[in-house]
């Protein structure tokens, strides 16, 4: 690894002459020359099709070699990629490439049927493996690498995040944040050239490539793509390829892990997975099942924010607050005070101990794409805000408890989902677990919680008895049971789309009245019932027609 190199350009220049394998996808192997050689050709297209440096093009594809390809091609063409995610229809679809300013869209056969009827004035496709696309590409067969122009402040990256209410904003990262960020992981992993970095999550997202695909680059690790993430075909594509490192985000490893098992699981070359939201109890499970540490880490996906597990940090805690990470009370300001636990682990004082991550130092937070208001928003009073809850406890370590949206308030006291989250997640029956608000017909919230897996409605009342850190407010009043959860492209749990539906759904759900000791079933019919106020309109019309507020 070499520290001299300050942009992603001359990370991929320097692997021309590096004949060793680089790429595996579906049986073909690129060594690392070959990347750097078809990045070269793809940087001078650009040069010709392109106005100059600073452009932006769009990339619709699954995992395939193209996508690493195109990535390396814009930094050395001083071009920008905005990442286009394929869930997205219609309208929204053609919203994302305009509002990028995409001059180019390289795309993939499979997702022409995405495209058809979109109106998008003066961008240009370009189909991958088409016969009209090798022939593009021919003339500038002998294209040599040169990254001598490139500088750390070139944009580089367009990636939407948080669009689960309203349209997605496009944050940016440049070549020298995403490089820096490579060398980061790679030192803090002790990430080497003789790994192998397997891809599976989306590369449109932010955590496949700058969790995955840039610490590869800063060390020469080679890459395995897998088109798109396969629960069953993980372990095996893991033993195929060697990998020995991956990432992960949402319910991934929930999806491991309910494959079946066999007894020669911890057979495997994999030394280490990173990523976020797996929880304890899976990552437990994963650990004993493969063999493979996880490491749960926290980073804000605009990149202004970002914690460290270290050695010592204490089972549920995400690691130490660095230099500058604070918590603060959302409407005061004023930094919250530590958390104080009981001896069976329950927070005490949550109504005053969650409250937003806040980073007061200098960070690398780069803004966003034509979204001024979303930008002071992140930065406010100068700070970076991280719209994501935790608490601190006496000894400095933090907590995560969930985004500003998944803030409960229950009898008149504060609950973070994600707390209630990793204690159902214990529930034999739970393949996975999300928790959010419904409206209480007099004021606040009630507790529901959506399960994918079995539910026993005794069980489950017996095994929420049995937990001792579940506080008196924290019981899902509602449960949903689901064959599968509802997941965005990105395997995150869909809570909006679940808040949103609240009691009117079609699958089953079991409530348990104030004093009884079990779950019984909600009918259809009677779905108002439970929240119906004395008078007024119900909470489940509610829910469709008028903003909660806390």
């Amino acid at each position: 690894m070499d520290s001299r190199r300050r942009t992603v350009a001359e990370l991929v220049a320097g692997r021309w002459g590096d004949h060793r394998p680089g790429l595996w996808f579906e049986g073909r192997v690129l060594t690392h020359h070959e990347v750097a050689a078809g990045a070269a050709v793809r940087a001078a297209l650009l040069a010709d099709l392109l106005p100059g440096p600073g452009a932006h093009i769009g990339v619709l594809l699954d995992n395939t070699p193209e996508y690493p390809l195109w990535l390396s091609a814009a930094a050395l063409a001083r071009t920008a990629v905005a990442g286009i995610n394929p869930t997205r229809r219609g309208p929204e679809l053609a919203r994302d490439i305009l509002h990028t300013e995409c001059r180019l869209l390289v795309t993939e056969p499979s997702r022409l049927p995405l495209l058809r009827g979109l109106d998008l004035p003066g961008v240009r496709l370009l189909v991958t493996g088409t016969e009209e696309y090798d022939t593009l590409l021919a003339p500038y067969a002998g294209a040599e690498p040169d990254a001598s122009r490139a500088a750390p402040e070139d944009r580089l990256l367009l990636y939407f995040t948080s669009g689960s209410t309203g349209a997605p904003k496009a944050a940016l990262c440049s070549q020298g944040r995403l490089a820096a960020a490579g060398r980061s992981l790679a030192e803090q992993f002790r990430l080497g050239p003789d790994g192998v970095h397997y891809v599976c999550m989306p590369m449109f997202h932010g955590n496949a490539v700058i969790a995955d695909w840039a610490p590869a680059l800063a060390t020469g690790a080679g890459i395995a793509l897998r088109r798109r993430f396969s629960a069953s075909g993980f372990l095996a594509d893991v033993r195929a390829y060697g990998a020995t490192y991956f990432t992960y985000v949402g319910r991934a490893i929930q999806y491991v892990l309910a494959t079946e098992a066999r007894e020669d699981d911890r057979d495997n070359p994999l030394r280490l997975g990173f990523g976020t939201e797996a929880g304890a109890v899976d990552a437990a499970a994963f650990e004993r099942r493969f063999g493979v540490r996880l490491v749960e880490g926290y980073g804000s996906s605009e990149g202004g924010a970002a914690i460290q597990w270290a050695p010592g940090t204490p089972r549920g805690a995400v690691g130490r607050a660095g230099p500058g990470l604070v918590v603060l009370d959302q409407e005061t300001g004023q930094e919250c005070p530590p958390a104080r636990f009981d001896a069976a682990g329950r927070l005490l004082n949550g109504d005053e101990a969650i409250g937003e991550l806040v980073n007061r130092a200098p960070n690398p937070f780069e803004g966003y794409w034509r979204n001024p208001e979303a930008e002071a928003e992140r930065r406010r009073g100068g700070w970076y805000w991280t719209g994501d809850l935790f608490y601190r406890d006496a000894d400095g370590y933090l907590y995560f408890a969930g985004r500003t949206d998944d803030r409960l308030r229950v009898d008149s006291e504060n609950l973070a989902a994600a707390m209630i989250e990793n204690i159902l997640a214990r529930y034999e029956g739970a393949v996975a677990v999300a928790v959010y608000a419904v409206p209480d017909p007099v004021t606040g919230d009630q507790v529901m919680a959506t399960l994918a897996g079995t539910f026993d409605p005794r069980a489950f009342a017996d095994f929420l008895a049995a937990q001792p850190d579940l506080g008196t407010k924290m019981a899902p009043r509602f449960v949903r049971v689901v064959e599968r959860m509802p997941v965005t492209a990105t395997n995150k749990i869909h809570r909006a789309r679940l808040r949103k539906e609240g009691l009117a759904c079609a699958d089953p759900v079991w409530w348990r009245p104030p004093g009884e000791p079990t779950y019984r079933r909600l009918r259809p019919e009677h779905a108002e019932g439970p929240l119906a106020p004395t008078r007024g309109p119900s909470p489940v019309r509610r829910q469709g027609l008028e903003p909660r507020t806390r």
